[in-house]
């Protein structure tokens, strides 16, 4: 079976990991740091906190920029769970706005008409790795005071036009914080883990407590005043979500070759897109002019006429060795969101997304035969 996608270990990867399995440190160590500062300076924002899943380094997020109970913040129902959970665990209330049909980004025009008194922040998700149009969401966000997180656990690498000018997916020149996972399909990979990134020193300072219990150690920042050099202050309720050492020195070792995944990334979906430019089945993923797509996933539509035997389709490539997968069920269908009062029907073309996607294996050691198997199988079966 071809998967849809998976991580690339090399033997400096493990290497990497041996060293700090032989140190004094393996969690709450000096790679910490050095992951975070060389992540940052790849991304070019001012701050890099890391996380052990991109889950928590949401969840963080959300507590950072205030987000709290009855509050409520707007997102995309196309994407992964963890996106809209991630501000229930703070009891505020995501609000779904629907997307756009090429990219499966949330359609900014939409924005405007679902923000309320409550609303406190907006969470574009970059599905795929295609970011979504930020100069046209933070004019939003400006325009009503509100924070805005990118989830750019898809893109990683992915870039976007500022005044012509690209800048990186991370850069926070669009946002507040930008949200990170190295799940082991993705960009790179530390096992699971998660990072935000931040240009606010307040920003930064919250969330390096919020991972570590709410504690702190900076005697400056103490309200209780300094009794000894063992002394920490818990100030708020934060949790246990650090990364260690081990992670973090996967991270960095793959980190020095992330410039080539996302070359390979985007040299696969070229020939993907070159293979399959004229096909009578199914919509290849764009690139709109503001973009350069980092290709997490390579996403089909299919057309009007296969939509409605996605479920044979999709049963008969894995049938035949290919790990399709499909991104994602929106997020209100599940039975969870059910009980919370979400009905169908409130995002009508992210639905419609749904009953046309599905992804195609796509990570950097895919071959060039196995791009060629997968072609032709497809075709056959369409």
């Amino acid at each position: 079976m071809i998967p849809y996608g998976k991580q690339s270990i090399e033997h400096d990867d493990i290497e990497e990991v041996i060293k700090v399995l032989k140190s004094d440190f393996i969690t709450q160590g000096p790679k910490i740091k050095e992951f975070e500062d060389k992540l940052a300076a790849y991304c070019g924002a001012k701050y890099a906190v890391t996380f052990n899943s991109g889950t928590s380094a949401l969840h963080a997020a959300y507590f950072a920029g205030g987000l709290k109970v009855g509050d409520e913040f707007i997102t995309t129902p196309i994407t992964f769970v963890a996106t809209a959970n991630a501000g229930l665990y703070l009891g505020a209330k995501p609000v779904f706005v629907d997307v756009e049909p090429d990219t499966g980004n949330i359609d900014p025009h939409l924005i405007e008409s679902a923000i309320s008194e409550k609303t406190k922040m907006i969470v574009p998700v970059h599905y795929a790795g295609h970011p979504c149009n930020m100069e046209k969401i933070k004019e939003i966000a400006d325009k009503y005071d509100l924070i805005v997180i990118e989830d750019g656990c898809h893109a990683l690498g992915a870039k976007y036009k500022l005044h012509d000018v690209w800048v990186k997916v991370g850069s926070c020149k669009f946002s507040d914080m930008t949200v990170f996972s190295f799940h082991p399909v993705k960009h790179i990979t530390t096992g699971e883990g998660g990072a935000v990134l931040t240009n606010s020193d307040e920003y930064y300072e919250i969330l390096k407590m919020f991972r570590n219990h709410g504690i702190t150690k900076d005697k400056n920042k103490f309200c209780n005043g300094c009794n000894g050099d063992w002394y920490y202050e818990m100030q708020f309720l934060g949790c246990n979500y650090r990364m260690t050492d081990i992670q973090a020195a996967l991270g960095l070792s793959q980190l020095k070759r992330l410039n080539e995944f996302v070359r390979k990334r985007r040299k696969i979906a070229q020939n993907y897109n070159k293979i399959l430019h004229d096909n009578k089945y199914f919509y290849l993923p764009i690139e709109k002019d503001y973009a350069s797509h980092s290709y997490h996933l390579y996403s089909v539509r299919l057309n009007d006429k296969y939509k409605n035997r996605k479920k044979e389709i999709f049963q008969k490539l894995r049938e035949n060795g290919i790990g399709v997968q499909v991104h994602y069920i929106p997020v209100y269908y599940h039975p969870y969101y059910e009980k919370l009062g979400y009905k169908k029907g409130i995002c009508a073309k992210a639905e419609d997304f749904y009953k046309r996607e599905i992804s195609l294996p796509l990570y950097p050691e895919l071959t060039d035969f196995e791009i060629k198997f997968i072609v032709k199988n497809v075709l056959n079966i369409l």
